[in-house]
């Protein structure tokens, strides 16, 4: 038995889809622990692309459980959607599996979310760049212990209760402080009982599931969504998500205890990018931040807004091999970088005071109040797409791992060299 988290070391968009995609081959079951459909996990098999947002990556292997577990918060509807086009691609989906404790996104959230977001930026002129999906409002739910979960979505007296007594709590919001138009309840019940109909029989107890499958040896594979820096508590706050991708969050979305956990492993890049607002201290504005998006197809997933790039960020990943309790690093990308001259490794902050700092800022304040302190590195030519073995690398690429590896102090056991894959290398 073996039980592996895999985790974000950055803004997220490292390609976690296709570290855990490999891995889900070898799976007995392959959970989803946070997050909602602002999530995109992008797989690659052979010449087809899935792109998934709810959907657990282990779905394309018939013989793996997918759980979406408690920490998820579902948009029925999306998942419908994606079920179905998977379904037209000849994905069943019959081993899917929700908690019946997900809490589901409801058309209030998704209104409220537009329109903080337009509160907030008439207000300040800046607002969190959320996806608009209805994710925040649904945890704050949660949190206020009024949401809707799988279960009450799966039985229509619990649902139509819920409805009505959540849902006028939330028209109250929508028209009484942000002056827009109540929904009509009556109508988004007879929506959302039909979801419920379709999805009652994915419905199960994600703990249970997940407790028996480690007491009998099988192999369980957590899904992180988003990543360390967008985490509620240790990411970069108020520009974070509503939930806990860091590796706590997998015990805590799933109902399982941290002694099941035997490694984890943190998804990066070669270098950095982000979406949305805030600070970003090694971000490139010049041709060559230019060059690395296009080459590196850095474009949102789920919303396709291009990404912000900038150098391998240290500080950041040493964060992450600390919050998240890493074993080992998978860093995606490296064939991206070749060809574009002299590389520049972030190894601390200095502050407008002289001050030089190599852990990451607590605050946002205290972020954008830094500049990089940058390592120079000698770059990489060549095609990398075809290697297969650490030794097969350009000896000026190793070189650059493994100082990347002493900079962050964790080992990087798995090395990304394309999209496809089998463009990976295992040491």
């Amino acid at each position: 038995m073996s039980s592996s988290v895999i985790v974000g070391t950055q803004w997220g968009d490292e390609g976690k889809g296709k570290i855990i995609d490999i891995m889900a081959k070898k799976a007995d079951l392959v959970i989803r622990s946070s997050g909602g459909n602002n999530a995109g996990h992008t797989v690659v098999h052979g010449n087809d692309v899935y792109k998934l947002h709810l959907l657990p990556s282990g779905i394309l292997y018939p013989n793996t459980t997918c759980l979406v577990g408690s920490g998820v918060v579902v948009d029925p509807k999306v998942l419908l959607e994606e079920i179905s086009e998977m379904n037209k691609r000849n994905v069943t989906c019959d081993n899917l599996k929700i908690d019946s404790r997900a809490d589901i996104i409801m058309p209030w959230h998704r209104e409220l979310d537009r329109l903080e977001e337009d509160f907030k930026a008439k207000q300040s002129g800046v607002n969190v760049g959320t996806t608009g999906r209805g994710i925040g409002p649904c945890y704050t739910d949660k949190a206020r212990r009024i949401g809707i979960r799988m279960y009450d979505l799966c039985r229509p007296e619990c649902l139509k209760k819920l409805i009505k007594t959540t849902g006028e709590i939330n028209n109250l919001m929508i028209e009484k402080v942000y002056g827009g138009k109540p929904l009509d309840l009556d109508a988004v019940y007879e929506e959302y009982k039909a979801y419920g109909e379709k999805l009652a029989k994915y419905e199960a107890d994600g703990s249970v599931i997940t407790f028996e499958a480690y007491n009998e040896g099988k192999t369980v594979l957590f899904e992180g969504a988003q990543a360390t820096l967008l985490d509620i508590d240790f990411g970069t706050y108020p520009f974070v998500t509503s939930s806990h991708p860091i590796a706590g969050g997998a015990c805590i979305g799933t109902g399982v205890g941290p002694k099941l956990i035997d490694e984890v492993i943190g998804v990066g890049k070669s270098y950095t990018t982000r979406v949305g607002n805030g600070p970003f201290p090694t971000e490139l504005f010049d041709e060559l931040g230019e060059t690395i998006r296009n080459r590196g197809g850095e474009f949102g997933t789920t919303t396709g807004r291009p990404r912000r790039t900038g150098w391998f960020d240290a500080v950041i990943m040493r964060h992450a091999v600390r919050v998240n309790g890493l074993t080992a690093l998978a860093i995606n990308k490296f064939d991206t970088l070749s060809g574009i001259g002299t590389l520049k490794v972030c190894t601390a902050y200095k502050k407008s005071d002289g001050s030089v700092v190599k852990d990451f800022p607590v605050t946002l304040e205290e972020l954008a109040d830094c500049t990089p302190v940058y390592e120079e590195i000698e770059g990489y030519e060549g095609d990398l797409s075809n290697c297969r073995t650490f030794e097969e690398l350009p000896e000026k690429c190793r070189r650059y791992i493994s100082r990347l590896e002493e900079l962050c102090g964790c080992p990087i056991k798995i090395i990304g060299v394309g999209a496809g894959n089998d463009q990976v290398i295992f040491r």
